[in-house]
């Protein structure tokens, strides 16, 4: 359904056509002459939620039902890969491997990890089948390294043969499972339909972040514009429930109205909200909804008040333990793993310079609180790439050396910064480190920008996974935005997923430059 086109409204025996205010063009009330998908969506059945919470973080539904589906099929590629195996023969597969219930849970659990970090859950994932089938293979070749791993150093039995023939049935049922799974449960019907009360321009920057960010989680059905404040929607998009809001919202069947008020102090309609959330329609916040939907905090919308209450913001005690703990498991896991791969680039690095020069770069950053600190890189550009001063990193940056356009397409030149984690400097996952001129620029000329020091930088981070490399100061005013949710969501199980998901930006090469 195309944005620049509003939902029509049904007619029904007891519903009564949407009042339109008098200069407002009338909204058609027959279910004709609304859109293809919308059309479908209100003759068939649909989900009124698009997204569940899970260990306090918001999960895409749609992703959470196919995530489940594909657990139990790649539990039965084990059972069936054994079966293949042995021809058949329940009881040759018995005196084999025995019942290989744990082994199967296990190897499902791995595998879906390698495939939620292919991004194969991602609301923004490219749908081509090429390119779901490659995350796929991909994803199922990790995963089976991993489980191999696991095999050795656990007591689990399961045969390298039958490993990698469950991977090899893996795919097909994987592939066919989730073509099946769109075509039964599409997006659309898990979207929800919202109205917004407000028509100024906190809901016009509401509908056009949803234009820019193609968000499928809902579809707006209409706004409501309030009393002393200057319509800035289109006059299509415009409805006037009146005095009988929650009939209103039962009638068209809404199931979420999100408040865009440009003042709640005039006009705001308390008790008909409250009629509305008795009935069981949630209300929320402009704010909270874009963040809820979008992954990022709109600083268009944003209010002081926002920080006050936020209360994962510089969480302390057990949360705090438990992401240091995570920090040292990590980086000392992939210092040993990338060790050998870090020697190498080194050597490269000193060859490639004409044995002169140094291998790492050094450079002071801001970390928590606003204190400086050394971070650690491989050297990717010249020696004098800042003769003039600091510079944003620019496409196709001529400062950068052959073998340091290679390594920062890769992210290997990040690889130092391990030391920077186990010396307790920077987190594992975190708002990326700016230099001390960067920040002092950009904190006079973007509000709020400061408020990301209340957290440790770090190697990764939810702006790295959703937005690309930034290098101007629009870039990084968009990197707040995703910079900031993290600050006000951050907890151990947010953490493991962007770890996860950096495999997919990693390997794909997004946003390097």
């Amino acid at each position: 359904m195309g944005l620049r086109e509003p939902i029509k409204f049904k007619k029904s025996a007891r519903s009564r056509p949407p009042r339109v205010t008098p200069n407002l063009k009338p909204v058609n009330t027959t279910t004709e002459s609304l859109p293809h998908s919308a059309t479908a969506e209100r003759r068939g059945w649909r989900v009124s939620t698009s997204s569940v919470q899970v260990f306090g973080q918001h999960v895409d539904l749609w992703a959470l039902l196919l995530g489940t589906v594909d657990f139990f099929l790649l539990c039965a590629a084990v059972h069936l890969a054994g079966l293949v195996q042995h021809a058949g023969d329940l009881e040759s597969l018995r005196q084999s491997v025995g019942a290989p219930w744990t082994e199967s849970l296990v190897f499902a659990g791995v595998m879906l990890s390698a495939l939620v970090a292919m991004g194969l859950y991602n609301r923004r994932l490219d749908a081509r089948t090429a390119s779901v089938i490659a995350r796929m293979v991909v994803g199922l070749v990790a995963g089976g390294l991993a489980f191999a791993i696991l095999l050795y150093f656990t007591t689990l039995q399961l045969t390298p043969s039958i490993l990698g023939l469950s991977a090899v049935v893996a795919l097909p049922l994987l592939a066919v499972s989730r073509i099946l799974f769109v075509q039964v449960f599409g997006r659309e019907r898990f979207a929800r339909r919202v109205l917004v009360y407000g028509a100024g321009q906190k809901a016009a920057d509401l509908l056009n972040v949803r234009v820019r960010q193609d968000l499928r989680g809902f579809q707006i059905i209409g706004y409501v514009p309030t009393e002393g404040c200057t319509p800035k929607v289109p006059a299509e998009w415009r409805v006037n429930p009146g005095e009988a809001l929650r009939d209103f919202v039962l009638d068209e069947d809404v199931d979420e109205i999100v408040v865009a008020m440009e003042d709640r102090r005039r006009g705001l309609p308390l008790q008909q909200l409250l009629d509305c959330r008795l009935a069981g329609v949630p209300i929320t916040d402009a704010v909270g909804f874009m963040e809820r939907e979008s992954g990022k905090v709109e600083l268009s919308m944003l209010y002081p008040s926002w920080l006050i209450y936020s209360e994962g913001i510089n969480s302390r005690g057990l949360a705090r333990l438990l992401t240091r703990l995570l920090d040292l498991l990590a980086a000392s896991l992939l210092l040993a793993v990338t060790a050998p791969i870090m020697a190498l680039t080194a050597l490269v690095i000193w060859l490639d310079s004409g044995f002169r020069g140094s291998v790492l770069y050094r450079q002071v950053r801001v970390g928590l609180e606003g204190e400086p600190f050394t971070l650690y890189k491989f050297r990717s550009m010249r020696e004098d790439a800042e003769k003039d001063g600091a510079k944003w990193a620019q496409e196709n940056d001529p400062r950068v050396t052959r073998i340091g356009r290679f390594i920062r397409a890769t992210r290997i030149d990040e690889l130092p910064q391990l030391f920077n984690v186990l010396g307790g400097s920077m987190s594992f996952v975190g708002p990326r480190p700016e230099r001390p001129e960067f920040v002092a620029q950009l904190s006079e000329k973007i509000p709020y920008y400061r408020e990301r020091h209340c957290v440790k930088p770090g190697i990764t981070g939810w702006a790295q996974l959703c937005y690309p490399y930034g290098a101007s100061e629009q870039d990084a005013l968009e990197k707040l935005q995703y910079d900031l949710y993290y600050v006000k969501n951050k907890s151990v199980m947010f953490d493991l997923v962007i770890l996860l998901q950096t495999a997919e930006v990693v390997l794909w090469r997004k946003g390097s430059r």
